[in-house]
């Protein structure tokens, strides 16, 4: 057995360093069609029930699955011969965000909403389509026992992009406008084009060449059945339900600051600059959790903490405007979902098979966000009829499912183990 790496082994690793810009890179896009959008939106005066449902547009996060086996298997022409199938890929999903964020510069919701939709749309894609390059990078590029500490760095650099995508956002459009602010966060895009230019070229996993396209799309879901049989089902379930209540405060928690009458500045100053640093310290302290304690144990504490912090929301919508309920809102929000983010990356990267790795763990972020992209498009409805704090009262009990399924597969997941695939050179 390989002794267990030591902590300056890991952080002299120049793999972290990388792991932290492309997780900025990944981050970035994600409020800016969906939170920060929402907020734009509000301020715009889109009912309620239409910003919900414009939030489907991060549906395109939750399919990803669809083409990431192409991502897996196919070549981007010249650019795949020049850089390697991975940073090709990267590279050519990155122009596409930073595109699409330019395009939502000029975009004008008072005018045209169905225009904005359409580049939200196409913006998600790209950046989905970069989540999945990155996800497989990750896995790739350091052993089992080291995807704890990558995914917490992941995850740092992911709450920096949001925090730029977010309070820095916010902060420019209140000062100057939102296509400032938009035309802003294209281009820090450039900070990941540059780091996966940078990254080194990994060697290809072996394949089968003379299978049908179709198979290429079964064959990881296939893997994830001989490995794991009826148990994957409550795999799947306990990952479908376990960050159900951040998407749903994620697309809900900010026309909610609107509505109590909080300004631009001081949500991005508590909620997009200060919860991000929180949020960043929950994601090491779920990194440690999970060397300390293990993964299930973590992954039970983060899945109920997770829920149970929709109270705070609950109880600051209930009693109006306050900073200092604010202020509890988002620390507690932020810690427990970020502590709870990095138990469940590094659980679906342990699932994962060498030869599948971002095709599997695609399938498995996507359904993690299906159900809750899904829900929260129709949050602004149930909003409309019970008010927020029923509202998040209700998506705490969430909490109850996800602590019933981690402690059955803790029980019964022991003796899975993964296997390992070959490795070809490029």
């Amino acid at each position: 057995m390989s002794a267990r790496p030591r902590i300056r082994d890991i952080v002299a690793d120049p793999i972290l360093a990388l792991m932290l810009a492309l997780g900025f890179s990944s981050g970035l896009p994600f409020l800016l069609v969906l939170g920060t959008q929402a907020l734009r939106l509000a301020e715009a005066k889109v009912p309620i029930a239409e910003i919900g449902l414009i939030s489907w547009v991060g549906l395109c996060y939750s399919l990803k699955f669809l083409w990431a086996p192409v991502i897996d298997s196919v070549d981007v022409p010249w650019l795949g011969r020049a850089l390697g199938r991975r940073r090709a890929w990267l590279l050519a999903a990155q122009i596409g965000v930073a595109g699409g964020l330019v395009a939502l510069a000029f975009a004008d919701p008072a005018r045209s909403l169905s225009g904005l939709i359409v580049r939200a749309a196409i913006t998600a894609f790209f950046a989905a389509t970069q989540d999945v390059v990155i996800d497989g990078w990750r896995i790739d590029s350091a052993p089992t026992e080291r995807q704890g500490i990558m995914a917490a760095t992941s995850n740092f650099g992911y709450r920096l992009g949001m925090l730029a995508a977010g309070a820095g956002a916010l902060y420019i459009a209140d000062f100057f406008s939102w296509r400032t602010a938009y035309l802003a966060m294209a281009a820090l895009m450039l900070v990941g084009m540059i780091a996966g230019l940078l990254s080194p070229r990994l060697p290809e996993r072996a394949r089968e060449t003379d299978v049908s396209f179709a198979a290429k799309f079964i064959e990881p879901v296939a893997d994830l059945w001989r490995r794991y049989g009826p148990l994957l089902a409550a795999i799947l379930l306990l990952v479908a339900l376990y960050r159900l209540p951040d998407f749903l405060s994620g697309v809900m928690a900010n026309p909610l600051y609107i509505d109590l009458g909080f300004s631009k500045s001081q949500i991005a100053t508590m909620s997009k600059l200060y919860g991000v640093w929180i949020g960043i310290v929950g994601a090491f302290a779920g990194g440690f959790a999970i060397t300390r304690i293990g993964l299930m144990p973590a992954l039970l504490i983060g899945g109920i903490a997770a829920a149970a912090s929709h109270l705070c929301l609950a109880l600051l919508a209930a009693n109006g405007k306050s900073l200092a309920l604010l202020a509890l809102s988002v620390s507690a929000e932020n810690f427990a979902g970020n502590f709870a983010g990095a138990a469940l990356i590094a659980y679906m990267s342990s699932l994962t098979s060498p030869a599948y790795a971002a095709s599997q763990y695609a399938l498995l972020s996507s359904l993690f966000a299906l159900i809750g992209k899904f829900l929260g498009g129709l949050s602004g409805f149930a909003v409309k009829q019970i008010g927020f704090a029923s509202f998040f009262a209700s998506t705490s009990t969430i909490g109850l499912p996800v602590a019933a399924l981690c402690l059955l597969l803790w029980a019964r997941q022991g003796k899975t183990a993964r296997q390992p695939q070959p490795e070809v050179a490029e």
